[in-house]
């Protein structure tokens, strides 16, 4: 089996400064790094809502999943770090409408806090090309 690794992008500023890809696949496995709901603008998409944070962040994350070949239906694992455990249940519901069916494993962590003070969540996925329902 070929593992070449491939690197994709989703035009984020810091990738590039920073020298990380969002996606990178090596063989079946894609592996989305973590995400959260930074805009291209710069700006923090729905500020104060963990709900909306989190549906950004994976509708985000599924079109990167998607540029590099995958499909949701493909995703084993989801990992969530949340600045507010008080309000994890609005992840949960943000997770559900997008994994329900999926089923994948889930993981939620509760942490002190993000790059930036309005970030309340930050999601990585991994999934497996062929490994879909």
């Amino acid at each position: 089996m070929d593992f070449t690794r491939e690197s994709f992008s989703s035009g984020a500023p810091m990738e590039e400064k920073s020298g990380y890809s969002r996606v990178v696949k090596a063989g079946p496995f894609i592996y989305v790094g973590g995400t959260t709901s930074v805009q291209s603008d710069g700006t923090v998409y729905g500020e104060g809502s963990m709900y909306e944070q989190c549906k950004y962040i994976f509708a985000k994350m599924i079109k990167c999943l998607e540029d590099a070949g995958g499909k949701k239906e493909e995703v084993i694992r989801v990992k969530m770090y949340l600045t507010d455990m008080s309000v994890a249940k609005e992840a949960v519901q943000a997770y559900s409408e997008f994994f329900k069916e999926v089923k994948p494993l889930c993981t939620a962590v509760g942490i002190d806090a993000l790059f930036r003070p309005a970030q309340l969540a930050e999601i990585e996925i991994d999934a497996i090309q062929g490994a879909s329902l």
